[in-house]
């Protein structure tokens, strides 16, 4: 078995995994939050209203317009518009932006409201549903794990998360439908890089994944210019 792969649990259970995420947990700086939402997981509700979670393995922060080093990647980067509103508003809430006329990347507001922080998640190991998750992306029930939701948009379109049905939600809500919940996973090490596929501050060191993780996405690049434990 490769490295930090798990075993896939048991499916039969239709109860959310471990206790929800407070808002506390993302009124702070994207760059301080990131690092600390591996491990935790990303549950959605699939077609039937049963849960699908993901473990949170790899997520990029992006900094809001007030920082005194200017992250002209982040899509708050010249301020508050219909489209970025969310990150602008509370923290905790989900904040999709569609790509390429197909794809959706999903975000988390962090930080004050007015402070337009956010978190990118960029990929996940799937623990519950997961033939559902495999069969979204138009996958066999028995495929890799690291093919189901390792990458922006194959975690959404895993999931069924769109920015009409998702943008906006509060995933620190039981009520919500897209919620962020801690199950008890322990402290990892943990690998720091600059962000990929962009072309502004390219060079910042704000993408964090847990170590040798086979569901990362972009292992090649994953050269570290920090580390944590």
């Amino acid at each position: 078995m490769e490295k930090n792969e798990q075993i896939r649990p048991s499916q039969t259970t239709h109860r959310l995994p471990g206790r929800l995420i407070s808002r506390k947990f993302f009124e702070n700086p994207p760059e301080l939050v990131a690092p600390r939402l591996l491990g935790k997981l990303l549950v959605a509700r699939d077609s039937k209203g049963e849960p699908m979670a993901g473990r949170i393995v790899e997520v990029e922060a992006y900094l809001g317009p007030h920082n005194e080093q200017p992250d002209r990647a982040a899509h708050t980067h010249r301020g508050p518009t219909p489209r970025n509103q969310v990150l602008f508003g509370p923290a905790g809430h989900a904040y999709l932006y569609f790509i390429y006329g197909k794809y959706f990347c999903a975000n988390i507001s962090c930080e004050r409201e007015g402070f337009g922080g956010g978190i990118l998640l960029r990929a996940l190991e799937p623990v519950m549903g997961i033939a559902e998750m495999a069969g979204n992306r138009g996958l066999d029930e028995d495929a890799p794990l690291r093919m189901i939701a390792s990458g922006p948009s194959r975690l959404c379109l895993a999931l069924g998360l769109t920015r009409p049905l998702h943008n906006g939600l509060d995933l620190t809500s039981a009520r919500s439908p897209l919620q962020v919940r801690d199950d008890g996973f322990p402290e990892a090490n943990i690998v720091i890089t600059p962000r990929i596929g962009i072309k502004h501050a390219a060079d910042l060191p704000l993408r964090f994944a847990l170590r040798g993780h086979t569901c990362v996405s972009g292992p090649a690049s994953m050269r570290e210019t920090s580390k944590n434990r």
